[in-house]
């Protein structure tokens, strides 16, 4: 017992020395998905330091090397048996998945699966060996006191989990459950563990208050109290992280952290999901933060720092269920905010207005005839000043349709004031926080304004022009020839018609 209580007290001040972080999550089930440089560029501008990725992405990877973000990448679920069944088969992983990223890429840890003893249990007697054989690799590559292996846990694999003191792991799980905590001890690893007051919130129908869910104050006498150890619970989170110290301690291990790698809530839901809605996102959300970079830690271990990731970084549209399912994201894929978080004195962290430091650019890949289109209307009835693209002028080169359908685009977009829906032009340009401008050419927007955007429809025309030799379309005012400007008052009636 005095060891055990040596351990944890040993834990215990070393969580208590280290800084709690908040870290981002990155799906992947989106229709047009950002590339991986577009989103380092959204990352880096954020200041976030932490991702969580579902796999282990190789042009993800590269594009996060030498950028210093932590990065906890992630063996999917359809892999665990092969990996859990057999050691080479997890050296194989690791050297194609982490030694050959590492060190540019700042890989912290490795989340073997996601939920698997709730969404995959014909999985669950490999799952301790797949973390051991994954670790055992570490070891061979001496990289096992950098990077740490855990797996992520559903809380409902807690049950009683109130009062917290009470709680205990389904106990169909033991035979897993145990030498999994026995592999994070001796590791020196953390319990993975998804928080979602959300769905607690939800299926408590109506037994939970929504303030108590979202991190709002509440009055002294409408905390929750533990009977067993008076401490009082002024919101879900804490109390569902305490469920999981107890249901450990229950299990005679009392000195592994938690790390939570999911939390988040619903931007937007179906009318039968009536608090999925964008104010109780930005609140929850905005208050997780706040209390994580607070240290505050939970009643049972205050102070003790508890990190956590939100879910998620983007909205994704091809997420299957109800409505709520596509809409966890903070940014939508453009890089426009879903809504701005409310984060004075949390530091610059998920600070997520980049509508002061954004420029709009084509798309890599989009369909040239439906740039050249674009970059038509936008210098036509979009009313650019599109002059600096002429031979002879600072934006000229490269001539290419790219290159001027670029600066057209962030000309609009910067003179709208970078409202609703003006990077869009039909689904060909999106938002960067990356400053465009090259040489003597300087776009608008550089040192930006400080505006506000919302998601919103594209103003600009969607028919494929057959031109390509677009150069020869401006005058040396800067102006279209008649014909072009004919044509383009064409389609911008056929849109607004």
């Amino acid at each position: 017992m005095a060891v055990l209580l040596l351990l944890f007290l040993i834990a215990v001040a070393v969580a208590a020395d280290e800084e709690a972080f908040i870290g981002i999550n990155i799906g992947t089930a989106i229709t047009d998905m950002p590339s991986p440089t577009q989103i380092v560029a959204l990352l880096k501008a954020q200041n976030i330091q932490h991702v969580r990725l579902y796999d282990a992405d190789h042009a993800m990877l590269l594009a996060l090397a030498r950028t210093r973000i932590g990065v906890t990448i992630s063996v999917p679920n359809e892999q665990i048996l092969a990996i859990g069944q057999s050691n080479a088969t997890a050296a194989n992983w690791v050297s194609r998945n982490v030694v050959a990223h590492v060190p540019a890429t700042n890989i912290t840890s490795i989340a073997v699966g996601s939920e698997v003893l709730t969404t995959l249990p014909n999985a669950g007697p490999v799952l301790v060996s797949a973390l051991t054989f994954i670790h055992s690799a570490l070891v061979a590559a001496n990289l096992d006191q950098q990077i740490k292996v855990s797996t992520p846990h559903s809380s409902s694999i807690i049950l009683d989990s109130f009062p917290p003191s009470q709680a205990f792991f389904n106990r169909t799980w033991d035979p897993v459950m145990v030498p999994l905590l026995e592999f994070l001890q001796s590791t020196g690893s953390f319990l993975m563990l998804n928080v979602y007051p959300y769905y607690d919130y939800i299926l408590a129908n109506g037994a939970i208050p929504l303030d108590y869910a979202l991190f709002r104050p509440l009055p002294p006498n409408k905390e929750a109290v533990d009977g067993n150890t008076l401490l009082h619970y002024t919101n879900v989170f804490d109390a569902v992280v305490d469920a999981a110290y107890f249901a450990m301690s229950y299990l005679n291990f009392t000195n592994i952290p938690i790390l939570v790698t999911e939390s988040g809530w619903p931007s937007k839901g179906s009318s039968s999901e009536s608090d999925a809605t964008l104010d109780n996102a930005n609140t929850y959300n905005s208050n997780l933060v706040k209390h994580v970079l607070n240290n505050t830690g939970t009643p049972k271990h205050p102070g003790v720092a508890v990190s956590s990731y939100i879910y998620e970084l983007y909205n994704e549209d091809l997420r299957q269920g109800p409505v709520s399912e596509k809409n966890w994201g903070l940014f939508y894929p453009n890089g426009e905010p879903v809504y701005v978080l409310h984060l004075t004195g949390a530091g610059t962290v998920l600070a997520n207005d980049t509508t002061n430091q954004t420029f709009c650019v084509a798309k890599n890949n989009a369909d040239i005839k439906m740039l050249q289109a674009a970059l038509d209307w936008a210098c036509g009835p979009g009313k650019v000043d599109c002059s600096v693209l002429l031979q002879g002028q600072p934006c000229y080169e490269p001539n290419n349709v790219v290159s001027h359908a670029t600066y057209a685009f962030n000309a609009y977009y910067q003179k709208m004031d970078k409202s609703s829906g003006t990077c869009d032009f039909k689904g060909v340009a999106i938002i960067t926080t990356t400053d465009p401008s090259h040489g003597s050419c300087v776009f608008p927007g550089r040192g930006g304004k400080n505006r506000t955007s919302t998601n919103g429809t594209s103003l600009a025309p969607s028919s494929n022009s057959t031109s390509s030799g677009y150069s020869s379309k401006y005058s040396q005012n800067g102006e279209f020839f008649k014909s072009s400007f004919v044509i383009g008052m064409l389609l911008w009636r056929a849109i607004v018609m």
